[in-house]
C-alpha cells in the first residue's frame, strides 16, 4: 500500500521546487552562511551540505547502490517503515531527529552559490535514479524502512528538503 497519492513525476517535480525554494534562501543569508542559528545548531552552509548528503545517498539506494545509511535488521523495517517513513508521508512534515554521524558536517560548501551547483547535481543523480527504479517496476529497497514505493521515496525526500528549508534564516 502506497501513502503518496501523487505520481513519481509531480514528487520530484515538488522536490525540484522545494530544492529551488532552499537554494533562493540560502542565497539571502548572505553574511550569516556560516554563521550557526544558535548555539548547538548548523550554519546555512552545513545545513546545505546535510540536504546534499542525504539526497546523493538517497540516490544510491535509489539506484540499489551501497550506501551511507545504516543497515536495520530486515525483522524491524516494517516497524520502522510504519512509525517513521509512514508517519512522516502522512504527516506531510518531518519528525524531529538527530542526523546519522555521516550526515553530520563539520563544516559546508564555501558559499551558496556552491551550494547551487552541489545541490543541482545531487537532485540531478536523484532524480535520475528514482526514474530509472520506478522504469523497472520495483519498490526502492532501503536499508532502514524495507521496500518503499519510488513516489514514497521522492516524497520523504521533499519533505527532509522542506524540513531543512525552514532553519534557514527568515524561513522560520
Amino acid at each position: 500500500m502506497s501513502g503518496c497519492t501523487v505520481s513519481l513525476s509531480e514528487a520530484l517535480a515538488d522536490l525540484s521546487a522545494t530544492v529551488v525554494a532552499f537554494l533562493a534562501a540560502a542565497a539571502r543569508t548572505g553574511g550569516q552562511w556560516k554563521i550557526p542559528r544558535a548555539p548547538g545548531k548548523w550554519s546555512p552552509s552545513q545545513v546545505a551540505e546535510h540536504v546534499a548528503r542525504i539526497m546523493e545517498e538517497s540516490a544510491k539506494v535509489a539506484a540499489g547502490s551501497p550506501s551511507k545509511f545504516p543497515t536495520i535488521p530486515i525483522f524491524l523495517r516494517p516497524v520502522v517503515r510504519l512509525i517513521v517513513f509512514r508517519r512522516i508521508i502522512r504527516r506531510k512534515s518531518f519528525l524531529k531527529m538527530k542526523a546519522l554521524e555521516p550526515f553530520q558536517p563539520e563544516m559546508g560548501v564555501g558559499s551558496p552559490s556552491e551550494a547551487m551547483t552541489r545541490l543541482q547535481a545531487t537532485l540531478a543523480q536523484f532524480d535520475s535514479a528514482c526514474r530509472a527504479r520506478e522504469a523497472t517496476g520495483r519498490k526502492v529497497d532501503s536499508t532502514i524502512f524495507g521496500a518503499v514505493s519510488v513516489a514514497d521515496f521522492a516524497r520523504f525526500q521533499e519533505l527532509h528538503v522542506r524540513h531543512h528549508l525552514q532553519q534557514l534564516p527568515g524561513e522560520e
